[in-house]
């Protein structure tokens, strides 16, 4: 039976593993600034977050062709959610990457990173708090 803390935490859990994986990509979008034909891309972080919640994703297991491969723990799960990003300017070389686009939204996504991390730590606190009666 799950709790309603159980909930919480599980809704907090999925919010982090998606920003940090938002992370990576918009880190990838900004390392990738000057390569030729780079299409930068970016997920809809609130259809991405419902599909967590809702089950309708999760780690994606990886295929084996040999049976002595080792089983990885998982794909990235926003390889079917990232989506390119619209150009906002063009480019000569084909590179999509605008820093200041990419810039705000690591920003961004840092903050709500922190705030997530900050939900979780105040959900703890007061659960010890109440089994502690202090």
């Amino acid at each position: 039976m799950r709790t309603q803390l159980d909930r919480q935490l599980q809704f907090h859990q999925s919010a982090l593993d998606l920003q940090a994986q938002r992370q990576q990509l918009l880190a990838s979008n900004i390392a990738n600034a000057d390569t030729p034909n780079f299409k930068a891309r970016d997920i809809d972080f609130r259809e991405a977050l419902q599909g967590a919640v809702g089950g309708r994703l999760g780690p994606l297991a990886l295929s084996t062709t040999r049976a002595g491969h080792i089983e990885g723990a998982g794909a990235n799960l926003l390889d079917g959610l990232a989506k390119y990003r619209t150009e906002l300017q063009s480019s000569v070389d084909g590179n999509t990457v605008n820093m200041d686009v990419e810039r705000a939204a690591f920003a961004e996504n840092a903050v709500h990173y922190e705030a997530s991390i900050t939900f979780i730590n105040g959900l703890l606190r007061s659960m010890q708090t109440a089994i502690s009666g202090q």
